[in-house]
């Protein structure tokens, strides 16, 4: 999760949602990092969880993605969900919960649902709270807030 946290700054650097994620193959090794870049390329699927899995893809040469763990700052959505588990990811770790837009228990759950053949285990809540503090800081600072909510 660290790594993924410090690809969230990347975004936050941008001005992006901080979002990060990370791709590790089986042995935990890293394939590939992603933060959000819709704002920097105008692209509403620039999203960390397609940035990294696309980086992985063409790291190991395949779009199968068997044996890996996507590891996220933010529970996924809807999109990245349906990606991750169509990219045959095996694990997915994740920080925060997002109770707006959340795919993978939430709002919704898709990454579970038994009409898939392909359902990756989910491990929730890995450092959820510093994953809080990048949003909610990021949000204050996009509203204007002259004070930032108080974090933690």
């Amino acid at each position: 999760m660290g790594v993924a946290l410090a690809a969230a700054l990347g975004a936050l650097r941008a001005r992006d949602v901080p979002v990060g994620a990370a791709v590790l193959d089986r042995t935990g090794a890293v394939l590939a990092t992603g933060h959000n870049t819709r704002e920097r390329d105008c692209d509403p699927a620039g999203h960390a969880e397609l940035v990294a899995l696309r980086l992985a893809a063409t790291a190991q040469g395949s779009w199968r993605l068997d044996g890996c763990t996507l590891v996220v700052t933010l529970e996924p959505c809807a999109m990245c969900a349906g990606a991750l588990v169509l990219a045959r990811v095996d694990r997915l770790v994740f920080g925060a919960y997002d109770d707006q837009d959340g795919a993978v228990g939430s709002v919704w759950d898709l990454v579970r649902d038994r009409r898939r053949g392909h359902r990756p285990e989910v491990v929730a809540g890995v450092r959820a709270g510093e994953s809080a503090v990048l949003l909610r800081a990021f949000f204050a600072d996009h509203r204007g807030e002259k004070q930032p909510p108080r974090l933690g």
